[in-house]
């Protein structure tokens, strides 16, 4: 027998009016009793007793039993989201920023205060990623997880790879169709999918890694020489975010574009759609696709956890507390190619085995490998308006390296 859920609903924007769209006509055995919004005057479609401006009208109501965060301030989320596991009410999240920052914290409260934070729409919109990680994986041996984790920045590359648009016509008819922001930083620069890959990283390894110690490079410094580059190897380009094991306790995490061939399965996933590649020791790889945004979409993946809260569902995090040696790190050299107008930037990236370069005046590129602990100390050059990068798929590893890499590890893409 499932317990109703009384819920308190903070946020009435596009994914919160998606959820009360599903919600609305089923039989879920769940009421929301308050909903908390920033603006008061806006017409809703709504009555208006339903509604509040006051945090603590719905935060102290003892009769409300489940929280359920959908703002995009990640501040005031967390806020809410701890004094709700504090209070001892249960709490829905798809506030990526918020959880990836905080999650060792957040994860520390449910347990003490004996709760669940469940935040399946954060990652991916309609792909259960984050359930399937925690259940079906759950021991499983991962060689990685990587994918389109944004619906932006890919709906920008669709059009730029398949009907030549522009990439700054591509952008404003993203923003025009509500799938980018007025600033578009966060999805281009790969800052959103950075913080999903740090969720994904917790359940599929059990590391908690601060989102600053992940490399995110986007696309925002393509131009025309590295579109034409692409196709006329006959690769796209998407900014794929990856966590790999690079030995038996090493693991690495880093966004950036990828030159994507055909026989991946990541080539036709196109426009607002997300798609996530599992691979795994025994069942191999394995691939999930969906929307990846929108307000049914990602409301779904909330009703979803919300059910889950009917017959007590939390996250184990059990690869967490097996404490399994597992260590984050940056010992990695990866092939990139890299567009760039001043020789002092290959010094600078100590860039390595060189296999492919071309120099005209307003074009040089090289292909070579440059270490990801070297990235991450050059983010600021990186994201130089006359450098763009984008990693081939292909890694290199130093003697040292391959001493403590497998054969299967060193070889999976």
């Amino acid at each position: 027998m499932s317990k109703k859920l009384k819920i308190g609903l903070f946020g009435f924007g596009v994914v919160g009016q998606g959820l009360h769209d599903i919600i609305r006509g089923q039989d879920l055995n769940l009421e929301i009793i308050k909903i908390a919004i920033k603006n008061p005057e806006k017409k809703r479609s709504l009555d208006a007793y339903l509604f509040t401006t006051d945090h603590d009208e719905i935060l102290n109501n003892k009769e409300i039993n489940t929280i359920v965060e959908l703002i995009d301030d990640a501040d005031a989320a967390y806020n809410i989201t701890k004094r709700a596991l504090i209070s001892g009410k249960n709490v829905v999240s798809a506030n990526k920023k918020m959880i990836a920052n905080h999650l060792a914290e957040l994860v520390e409260l449910q347990e003490k205060h004996g709760v669940s934070l469940l935040y399946e729409g954060a990652v991916c919109g309609s792909i259960p990623i984050i359930r399937n990680l925690e259940e079906y994986y759950n021991n499983e041996l991962l060689h990685g997880i990587s994918g389109i984790f944004n619906g932006s920045s890919n709906y920008i590359l669709s059009k730029i790879f398949n009907e030549n648009m522009e990439y700054g016509v591509a952008l404003k008819q993203a923003q025009d169709l509500g799938f980018a922001e007025t600033d578009p930083i966060m999805d281009v620069g790969g800052y959103d999918p950075k913080f999903k890959l740090a969720i994904a990283t917790a359940h599929a390894y059990g590391l908690f890694v601060d989102p600053a110690d992940i490399l995110n490079i986007g696309i925002q410094n393509l131009n025309d020489d590295d579109i034409r580059y692409a196709k006329e190897k006959n690769f796209k380009i998407k900014l794929v975010p990856t966590a790999r094991k690079i030995s038996s306790k090493q693991v690495v995490t880093y966004v950036l574009p990828k030159f994507v061939k055909s026989d991946d399965f990541l080539f036709n996933v196109e426009n607002e759609y997300n798609g996530v590649t599992v691979q795994a020791a025994f069942a191999d790889k394995q691939f999930f696709f969906g929307k990846g945004a929108g307000g049914h979409p990602t409301g779904a993946a909330v009703l979803s956890d919300i059910a889950a809260l009917r017959y007590d569902y939390r996250y184990e995090y059990k690869k967490y507390h097996q404490q399994n040696g597992l260590i984050h790190t940056d010992s990695v050299n990866i092939e990139v190619y890299l567009r760039y107008s001043n020789e002092d930037t290959l010094a600078q990236l100590q860039v390595e085995n060189i296999v492919e370069r071309f120099s005209r005046q307003d074009y040089k590129y090289v292909i070579g490998s440059i270490s990801l602990k070297t990235l991450l100390e050059n983010r600021s050059l990186l994201e130089q308006k006359d450098v763009f990068i984008a990693h081939t798929g292909r890694y290199t590893y130093t003697e040292q390296q391959i001493q403590t890499v497998t054969e299967e590890e060193v070889f999976f893409n």
